[in-house]
């Protein structure tokens, strides 16, 4: 993170993390009881300081892309365990190698959207991870520009993607926040086929704007078959548990193409919901 000019006169703190570890060696100084509170892995994990850690986690991606001068976000969820066309013939079902095709315009997509944009607007933001996740970050890189990466740490063994830039590659603990930060940047929102993961994002997402809590951006679902087949939309608006007019929140596109020309002609961006539709 940047060096700011100091607004205060008193001793840095960073000053006194370092030079606390050089302290004499004493039974005094050996007790956990007497490490710096913020530099003390132990204390800052005790339940009591969840809050704290929420806030830091908060705060840390928010100042860092404040630093590099991140003003908006094109979002793309998508499913990990989505191959590359090239590598289809090792997924593990004929459904997942038939998705492969995702891959290749989550990539066409993101290499678009870079190329179009400014560097510091509609930058490309995905889950760090593989998949559909990797694509993103890979067409980003093949525009020459930079994208972010969300990654979350998971119980099995993790890293980011190769293609996520560096200074924008984040790691998280708590879900609701690594969610915020999806969203809090976020001009557009798609979605590429994908599992729970991708659910839930995509339906808090909805959530949000069905609810007048989000300000309405294009949303946009690749592969209609896919997502008709998994959601019956249909029922949900027949059944009277969500309004026909949440139906008009997204639409589905096939192609990195037709994707690009939805968001050029989205209308309604912007907008809150004052009601909510069917209440």
């Amino acid at each position: 993170m940047k060096d700011h000019t100091r607004r205060h006169p008193l001793r840095d703190s960073s000053q006194d993390r370092k030079e606390a570890v050089e302290v004499p060696d004493t039974p005094q100084t050996r007790s956990p009881a007497y490490a710096l509170a913020f530099a003390d892995p132990d204390f800052l994990c005790r339940d009591e300081l969840r809050p704290v850690r929420l806030q830091l986690e908060l705060l840390k991606p928010e100042l860092m892309l404040d630093e590099q001068g991140i003003e908006s976000t094109i979002v793309m969820f998508g499913g990990a365990r989505i191959p590359a066309p090239e590598n289809k013939d090792s997924a593990r079902t004929k459904t997942l190698a038939d998705l492969s095709k995702y891959y290749d315009e989550a990539r066409k997509f993101a290499k678009l959207m870079t190329e179009t944009g400014e560097s510091h607007e509609n930058v490309v933001v995905t889950g760090g991870g593989p998949g559909v996740m990797e694509a993103g970050n890979k067409g980003a890189v093949e525009a020459g520009g930079k994208s972010i990466g969300l990654n979350i740490v998971l119980p099995h063994e993790q890293a980011p993607n190769e293609y996520v830039t560096p200074e924008l590659c984040f790691n998280f603990h708590y879900f609701a926040i690594r969610k915020m930060h999806f969203l809090m940047r976020a001009k557009a929102i798609t979605v590429f086929p994908g599992g729970f993961g991708t659910l839930d994002e995509t339906f808090e997402a909805l959530t949000l704007i069905q609810t007048g809590r989000m300000e309405r951006v294009p949303f946009l679902l690749f592969g209609r078959a896919f997502w008709e087949s998994i959601i019956n939309w249909d029922a949900l608006s027949e059944a009277g548990t969500i309004s026909a007019d949440d139906l008009e929140l997204f639409r589905f596109v096939e192609t990195a193409e037709e994707a690009v020309d939805a968001l050029n002609n989205w209308e309604g961006a912007g907008e809150k919901r004052g009601v909510i539709p069917g209440r």
